[in-house]
Formats: structure tokens, C-alpha cells, sequence
């Protein structure tokens, strides 16, 4: 017998979450570790996400006798921040005209702008049951708006299917076919980018910095530390609030071990820069850096050419290099269309809305053919 319930992330088996996740990826056998039961409990138990932070965990399961057959990974916020997915245009236009925008309710991974799943079930009536359940809680409960980040494209036709508004929006991925080697990448590249690649490695190599790799098995709490320092000093020089904290990490360390990778840059032995990114079985997703100094290269360095050394070294197929970056087209990531599902309640906003992303994607088509007229390869064929 099924049934569909609002349920605590602490109540739900942690295999049967992660099995869901992956049975309804596009890949089964490469489930997104931004979705797993121990990241997303991580999250919480740091107190990154929760309601005090304006991320109100009320995720949505349906059960079929008594095991978890589908959950909807869903948060109540009171702002914006961390989606990635930018909507404080609508925001503000609904304050303008005396209504609420806030509470909200959105489906995603928090701080984490990685495609996968958000209906997590392998059969299309119970991912469907899911969104119903979803909309029906959404307008019980008298919400602005459903918002689902980062659904992966099937999942986002499904979502249209009943009755969501579509965005499309653009990322940068790095793709593996099997270069062997750094070398062997650049070879395919046309001479222009081979060569600034080229400069930009050598001036940090002639700068004396060398890199760790490691895991989450591997970094030890000092290592944490020291990513944490970086990474509030970048944050702090940028005026943006710190979504993440060490507790965090040592947690998500300890409890998804094998699917963290940080990346150390080191100058004389001391530790200067670092890297976060999250690891999957045939994919590799960048997330956050920061650095005690500026030097010139370093970023890209770090954040970029290092992971796509670990993919070359370990065979992995995808790096995904984070939101936006058009800066990454000219280092070979080629760019890919992401998505997202709206529903607004108030019926003249949601008019309003559809008729402004219709504009927005005949614009976004226009800017694909441009990114791709800069594409970075020599062969076609080389580089998918």
C-alpha cells in the first residue's frame, strides 16, 4: 500500500535513500554524492541547512509497504541564497506589489548547482506522484512559488508535463574520453588555448608551488583547517556569506570518505590555496576554493587543472566545474544546458513569469550559438 508523507531525513534508512538516488539518475551506475543521505545529513547536522539558516528541510516520501519508494529532497526557504538558480527579480517584484515571495519551496541539493535527479524514483508515476504531492502541500500551505533546481533534462520534461515552467540556464563540463595524459588533452586543443594553458601552468610551476590530492580518507583535520581558512578569507574578500562550515567538512569527511577530493597548493611547504570538490564514481564535481594569497594562475591551477589531472589519472569521465565561468570555455569545458521547474501561485505573476522566460530562452539559444563558434578543439570528433 502506498503512501505519501512529509518525513525527517533522520527517519529514512540511509541505503534505501541512496538507492533511490541511484535508480533515478541518468546514470545508476554514477549516483550524484551531492544527494546522498550522508552529504545531505552533513548538512544538517552542521547546521548549514536548517531553518535557522533559512533552509527548512520538509522532504516528501512515498512509501509502498512500509519501504521507501520515491522521496522529493525539499526545503522551505526564507531567501535566496545558495540556489544558484537566480530569482530575486521575481523577489522583488511580488515586495513591490505588497505580496510575500517568502516562504518558498524548493527541490535541490543546498549550495550544490550539480544536475541529477530530484524526483528520486525509478518509475514515472511515482516520480509523478511525487510533484502532485508536492503542489498539493505547496497550495495547502499557501507558498509564493515550487521551485526544482537542476532536475536533469528528462526529469525537467516530466516536470513541464504537469503544468511547471521551464528555465534553461549554462554550465561548463569537461569531458574525459580517454586522453591518457595532460598532454594528450592539449594535444586536441586548438594552438591559441593549448598555448595559454601551457603559460599558465609554467608560471605557477616557476612559482615553486607544488599540490596534494587527497580524499576524505586521506585529509587529515588540518588539512580541513587549513581549507576552511582559505576559503573564509575568499569569501570575506568578496563580501559573500559563508554557506559552509567545518564542521561540515570533518562530518561529510568522515561519513562520505571515498567522495570528497581537496586539492592543497603549497609554496616552500607551507599551505597557500585549496580546493573542495566532490567525487563520484565516473564524475567529478568542483565546489568551493579559496587561497592565503594571490598569485597569478593559481585559481585555475587549483581549482581546475589539478582535478583535471585526478580525472586523467583515475580514468574519471566528467568534470563538472561549477555554476557559470564562460572563462572555462577557452580550458576546453564545452557548455551544457542546465534546467530548472517553476510554479508560482498567484496566477498574474505566473503569466508574468512565463512570458519572461520565453524571452530569456530564445535568448539563451542565441547565446549557445555564440559560445559554440568559440569552441576550443581542433577535432569534433576528439572531443566528445
Amino acid at each position: 500500500m502506498d503512501s505519501l508523507q512529509v518525513e525527517p531525513l533522520a527517519s529514512l534508512p540511509p541505503a534505501e535513500w541512496d538507492a533511490l538516488v541511484a535508480a533515478a539518475g541518468a546514470d545508476p551506475a554514477d549516483p550524484n554524492p551531492s544527494l546522498s543521505h550522508a552529504f545531505l545529513a552533513a548538512l544538517e547536522s552542521s547546521g548549514c541547512a536548517t531553518p535557522a539558516t533559512g533552509w527548512e528541510p520538509r522532504f516528501i516520501t512515498l512509501r509502498r509497504d512500509g519501504r521507501l519508494a520515491g522521496a522529493l529532497p525539499l526545503y522551505a526557504k526564507s531567501h535566496s541564497w545558495g540556489e544558484f538558480v537566480f530569482d530575486w527579480a521575481w523577489a522583488d517584484a511580488y515586495r513591490q506589489h505588497g505580496l510575500a515571495y517568502y516562504p518558498k519551496w524548493i527541490a535541490a541539493s543546498p549550495f550544490t548547482p550539480t544536475p541529477g535527479p530530484r524526483l528520486l524514483a525509478a518509475s514515472r508515476a511515482d516520480r509523478a506522484s511525487l510533484l502532485a504531492a508536492a503542489l498539493d502541500q505547496a497550495r495547502a500551505a499557501g507558498v509564493s512559488s515550487l521551485h526544482l533546481l537542476f532536475p536533469q533534462e528528462a526529469q525537467a520534461r516530466e516536470m513541464a508535463g504537469q503544468g511547471l515552467m521551464l528555465r534553461q540556464g549554462v554550465q561548463f563540463h569537461w569531458h574525459n574520453p580517454g586522453y591518457g595524459d595532460f598532454a594528450g588533452y592539449l594535444a586536441h586543443l586548438r594552438r591559441d588555448k593549448r598555448k595559454k594553458i601551457q603559460q599558465e601552468r609554467r608560471r605557477v610551476r616557476d612559482g615553486g608551488f607544488t599540490f596534494r590530492h587527497l580524499t576524505g580518507r586521506e585529509a587529515t583535520e588540518g588539512d580541513w583547517r587549513h581549507f576552511m581558512a582559505c576559503y573564509a578569507r575568499t569569501h570575506q574578500q568578496y563580501h559573500a556569506p559563508m554557506a559552509l562550515n567545518l564542521d561540515f567538512f570533518l562530518t561529510a569527511a568522515a561519513t562520505l570518505p571515498d567522495h570528497l577530493l581537496l586539492v592543497i597548493a603549497e609554496r616552500e611547504g607551507r599551505p597557500v590555496a585549496a580546493a573542495f570538490n566532490l567525487l563520484g564514481p565516473k564524475t567529478l564535481y568542483g565546489r568551493a576554493w579559496g587561497s592565503l594569497e594571490y598569485h597569478p594562475g593559481l585559481h585555475f591551477e587549483t581549482c581546475y587543472y589539478q582535478a583535471m589531472d585526478f580525472c586523467l589519472a583515475r580514468g574519471i569521465a566528467r568534470f563538472e566545474g561549477g555554476a557559470q565561468g564562460e572563462h572555462k570555455l577557452a580550458r576546453g569545458f564545452l557548455p551544457t544546458v542546465t534546467w530548472s521547474a517553476h510554479w508560482l501561485a498567484h496566477p498574474r505573476f505566473s503569466r508574468a513569469v512565463e512570458d519572461y522566460l520565453a524571452r530569456e530562452g530564445a535568448g539563451m539559444a542565441g547565446y549557445l550559438d555564440e559560445l559554440n563558434e568559440r569552441y576550443p578543439f581542433r577535432h569534433t570528433s576528439s572531443a566528445e
